[in-house]
């Protein structure tokens, strides 16, 4: 089983930014039959941890001589660094059935898209059960040899569970299917009507009798004669 060493902790906030700097991840336990509380655990280790189990596989935190088995509960990212802020793991009993969600990984190669240029679609990741702990899994494999034909699909039923695992994902939801290729078609560009384009005039027009250049306009003529004085 991975396992990850917890560390007490008494900072929160704005205080655990230099925690962080030197390799600390902040983190909550909690859940059955465990108070919540607040520990370290090495940042590291974790995303090595967290790429390898994902949030359905069983892991052990150490406290001491104490001991808890926990899920990955909700990891918070930032957004820019894309690295892990915080954690919290949820402690269950390896004695009662848990509820989470199982990543799907397609194997095998569909005859449909090998022999006819099908598309496949997927169209779930995931799947949804409610199994012990001891029968938890990182993945589960979807057999895609199953479509053969343009329409074929796999529902969630049909995908093979772990022992013990009761479906919680609605039974009849398409998990993978396979439908006839598109023929993209050529947008057709309709005509440019030349005639609806108005022409702008250049040149010279007529005002008046005179000939004026368009654009320009007519300034009064400057009186030579000055007002008379009274």
């Amino acid at each position: 089983m991975l396992e990850l060493a917890l560390e007490k902790r008494i900072t929160f906030g704005k205080k655990l930014a230099s925690a962080r700097k030197g390799g600390k991840l902040p983190v909550v336990v909690y859940g059955s039959k465990h108070k919540s509380s607040s520990y370290f655990v090495d940042g590291k280790a974790f995303k090595k941890i967290w790429k390898d189990a994902g949030e359905s596989t069983l892991v052990s935190l150490t406290e001491g001589k104490k001991n808890y088995d926990v899920l990955i509960q909700d990891v918070s990212i930032h957004p820019i660094s894309n690295e892990p802020l915080h954690v919290d793991f949820y402690a269950i009993d390896v004695n009662k059935p848990v509820e989470v969600k199982v990543a799907l990984e397609f194997a095998g190669i569909s005859p449909a898209v090998k022999n006819l240029s099908a598309l496949l679609v997927k169209v779930m990741h995931e799947i949804e059960i409610k199994v012990l702990p001891k029968n938890l899994v990182h993945e589960i494999s979807v057999d895609i040899s199953k479509l053969e034909n343009f329409g074929d699909k796999i529902h969630a039923s049909d995908v093979v569970l772990p022992p013990s695992a009761e479906l919680l994902t609605t039974p009849t939801e398409v998990v993978v299917m396979v439908t006839e290729p598109r023929e993209e078609k050529e947008e057709e560009v309709a005509p440019v009507d030349l005639t609806a384009i108005e022409v702008e005039k250049k040149g010279k027009v007529e005002k008046d009798g005179e000939a004026v250049s368009e654009g320009t306009s007519e300034k009064p003529e400057k009186s030579d004669k000055k007002e008379e004085k009274k």
